[in-house]
């Protein structure tokens, strides 16, 4: 193999490492992206979690009430 030749890869391999290193700096702000929505999915899962047991504590609240006066 000739000088040239093993310049041509040397280049061919700097070009496919720069791709390379850009496509996994995009899928790390993409995970990063992925972790903050999971965080924010969290959050409002358990927020929901706890406004439906309070409307069931409520309900049964309401029902012993009822219960009692009848």
């Amino acid at each position: 193999m000739e000088i040239k030749d093993l310049e041509a890869k040397i280049d061919e391999l700097i070009l496919l490492l720069d791709e390379v290193e850009h496509k996994q700096a995009m899928m790390a702000a993409e995970r990063s992206s992925w972790q903050i929505e999971r965080s924010r999915l969290l959050e409002k899962n358990e927020l929901a979690k706890n406004k439906v047991e309070a409307m069931i504590m409520r309900l049964k609240a309401l029902d012993q009430d009822s219960q009692a006066d009848g």
